[in-house]
């Protein structure tokens, strides 16, 4: 019995021998179905999608006009030729086709389909089964980054790979786009989503700027995936340093692992090198980042390592560390491009292990830190914690109580001030009563703490006790009420609340301050028993809080107003201080209020106001207006009292179709001195990008850094450049700041 195959030959040559005249002039292509050689059987020989079944049992199914040839051997097609295998489909002019090697030569409007990517060209020879082949002269379009090139020829080694052989490749759309990249050799890898370049030049509008030799290969990510190679150069300018230029490499080790090797030639300094690895498990991640230089300026060795670890070593127990360093006090300001970096003045060294019970918890910790001096403005080291043991354990609704209790044992080190150990130990209890409309919730607590220090100062004995007890009463009411604002219904709610804690004095002035400041004042801060920071002084108190907050709600629940009002109302006269003065009968008056004016416009505001003077004390007042997608002003303005005056300006805006603004200035108007200024302008193109930004910004009170940065963006191979990345500094310094070559999703 023939092959389904050979009878559908067959009965195609018989027709093509006995009316030929007749298929020559017919429209109507005649069909060929390759039946694969292994045996189907018949309930696996119906319809069934290409992603169900193996590849390799898919069938070569051949179309054309006029169909000649001989069924095992040679067929040739002649007139709408196409010829299906999957997702992959062949149409052309003529072809022949070999049933044995399931192969297609082809000429004549040839155009080859592999999914969703697209060739074309003059001649081409394709294996079915296999989707190995090639194809002369051939334009060609990707599908995943909008990729297009033409080539002289494209070699398929398989679905997913081929090599072009003297070729172009952009994102750009059109016969003539902006950018190209054109090499001699391009090996396309859709599997492991890589471009490889040997030999190649990119052009910008016809000039060619950017060259790599014959030894060394070009690598670009087909969809923006990792993936290991030579990253664009770093070109940069700064006042620190002089001319820069750095060649990264990126090792994309594996999904999880990779490494960037990060060398860098600082024309006044020398030779940097950088090392950054990041790492991701089930059950840890982390990243380190070394750097380090010989120093032409200096002639010392300078350095900088900052790794972070997290490890699960149970499903309850975390060990993690973060550990920073740097060999001097100034290397953020001088190799730092980021005012956040080289604002840092401490260095946190810390290595702990946390343990998450049912109700309970417990960590061991050992911290210190590195003190990055300015000599302008010098700050104290603070104590080591070497260790640090805390456990809690607290608990909900048990009979209606909520309970909790905090324990703390705690070796203090410095190498000047005094040393010693701390045991705390703080249990309390409250019984909330909440309803829609109320909340009432009673709270006793106890706060008991022993020190035994090493080396006490004089007149200071070398252990302490100190117990102090301490109630509270938390009460609140929910008014509401329907209002009409804006054209619409929302609800208004008035929510007064009075706060009431009673402490009793303890004479604490001989005890060390290991951890303890004078909290920041804020409405977090007012409601809460103690007025300081840490575990050294427990404010004596006899006080009521009162503040009300009033809420504009729409009917979904989003809150488009907010207003608050507190102070803190002192009955007796606080004898527990860090700095000898007494307060008043009065806290400073604190205001509050942000609103979203319209979907685009947000407002807010902070005010402390002094009960003595009613002056400021401190104030903030920000505007944040988003007309529309890559179109934004911020303002803001900070003052706090014979410390700080500034007011910063930043914004995104559109000067033309394609061209945008970007800009920022945050200037002290206490000092008369720009602490940042940044401005810049961008360009969008739909396959490409242009930044040019200028950044200043002062790393200590008497020092600046400054540098200027230029950065091409070509959309799916690269972002080429002078300085350093100006996206990333926009983001920083702008808020809500999108790069003009992206999308909201």
């Amino acid at each position: 019995m023939f092959p389904m195959f050979a009878k559908t030959v067959l009965a195609g040559l018989l027709y093509s021998i006995f009316s030929s005249a007749l298929a020559q002039e017919s429209k109507t292509p005649q069909s060929l179905e390759n039946v694969p050689k292994k045996p189907v059987s018949s309930s696996k020989s119906k319809q069934t999608s290409s992603k169900s079944v193996d590849p390799a049992s898919l069938p070569t199914v051949v179309k054309a006009i006029s169909v000649n040839g001989q069924p095992e051997r040679l067929v040739e097609l002649d007139g709408q030729v196409e010829v299906t295998r999957g997702d992959t489909k062949l149409t052309a002019d003529h072809a022949t086709y070999q049933q044995e090697l399931d192969q297609i030569d082809a000429t004549g409007n040839v155009q080859l389909q592999r999914g969703e990517d697209c060739y074309t060209g003059q001649l081409i020879r394709f294996v079915m089964e296999s989707s190995v082949g090639h194809v002369l002269k051939p334009s060609y379009y990707l599908a995943r980054n909008n990729g297009q090139g033409k080539a002289e020829r494209i070699d398929f080694a398989s679905e997913e790979r081929s090599k072009v052989t003297n070729g172009t490749y952009s994102t750009c759309q059109g016969l003539e786009p902006d950018w190209y990249l054109k090499a001699e050799t391009l090996n396309l890898d859709t599997g492991l989503d890589r471009g490889v370049a040997g030999k190649s030049v990119v052009y910008f509008k016809g000039v060619p700027i950017l060259a790599t030799p014959s030894w060394l290969d070009f690598s670009f990510p087909l969809s923006g995936a990792r993936h290991s190679g030579i990253l664009p150069p770093i070109v940069g300018h700064s006042n620190k340093g002089g001319i820069e230029f750095g060649l990264p490499y990126y090792f994309n080790i594996a999904p999880n692992r990779d490494l960037t090797v990060r060398p860098k030639m600082i024309a006044r300094r020398g030779l940097q090198l950088g090392l950054e690895g990041r790492y991701l498990g089930e059950t840890y991640a982390g990243e380190t980042a070394v750097e380090g230089i010989s120093d032409k300026l200096t002639n010392t060795t300078r350095y900088a390592i900052n790794s972070i670890h997290n490890q699960k070593l149970t499903p309850q127990a975390i060990f993690s560390w973060n550990l920073n360093r740097a060999s001097d006090n100034d290397y953020p300001a001088d190799f730092s491009n980021s005012t956040t970096k080289t604002a840092q003045r401490l260095l946190l060294r810390e290595v702990g292990l946390d343990y998450y019970g049912g109700i309970w918890n417990a960590s061991l910790r050992s911290t210190s830190y590195q003190v990055l001096q300015d000599p302008s403005a010098p700050i104290t080291l603070p104590y080591e914690r070497l260790p640090q043991m805390s456990f809690h354990a607290g608990q909900n609704d048990v009979f209606g109580l909520d309970w909790s209790l905090d324990a703390m044992a705690t070796r203090f080190w410095h190498p000047t001030f005094v040393r010693g150990n701390r045991a705390v130990i703080n249990p309390q209890l409250s019984l909330p009563i909440i309803q829609p409309a109320f909340f009432i919730v009673p709270k006793v607590s106890v706060h008991a703490t022993q020190y035994q220090l090493d080396n006490p100062a004089v007149g200071q004995a070398s252990s302490y006790q100190r117990t102090v007890p301490s109630v509270s009463l938390d009460t609140g009411i929910i008014f509401e009420r329907n209002t009409d604002m804006f054209g619409k219904t929302l609800t208004q709610t008035l929510e007064p609340r009075l706060f009431y804690v009673n402490t009793p004095y303890r004479d604490q002035s001989k005890l060390p301050l290991f951890d303890t400041a004078v909290a920041d004042f804020n409405f977090a801060q007012i409601f809460s028993e103690n007025r300081f920071t840490g575990h050294d002084r427990i404010g004596d108190s006899n006080q009521v809080t009162a503040a009300i907050v009033s809420r504009f709600l729409e009917e979904d629940g989003t809150e488009r107003f907010k207003f608050a009002l507190g102070q803190r109302f002192y009955f007796n006269t606080q004898k527990v201080s860090l700095d000898g003065k007494t307060n008043p009968s009065r806290s400073d008056i604190l205001l509050a209020g942000h609103g979203q004016i319209s979907p685009k416009l947000n407002v807010e505001a902070a005010l402390q106001v002094s009960q003595t003077d009613r002056q400021s004390v401190r104030s903030s007042y920000g505007i944040h207006w988003e007309p529309e997608e890559k179109k934004l002003l911020n303002l803001q303005y900070q003052f706090q009292r014979d410390v700080l005056k500034q007011i910063e300006v930043s914004g995104q805006w559109p000067i033309s179709q394609r061209w945008y603004a970007v800009g920022k200035s945050n200037y002290s108007l206490l000092n008369r001195k720009l602490v940042e200024g940044l401005a810049g302008l961008e360009y969008r193109a739909d396959c490409w990008a242009l930044r040019f930004v200028a950044h200043r910004f002062a790393t200590t009170t008497v020092t600046n850094h400054s540098g200027f940065a230029i950065q091409l963006e070509l959309t799916g191979l690269a972002r080429l450049g002078f300085g350093s990345n100006p996206v990333e500094t926009l983001k920083k310094s702008i808020s809500g700041y999108r790069p003009t070559s992206e999308s909201r999703e």
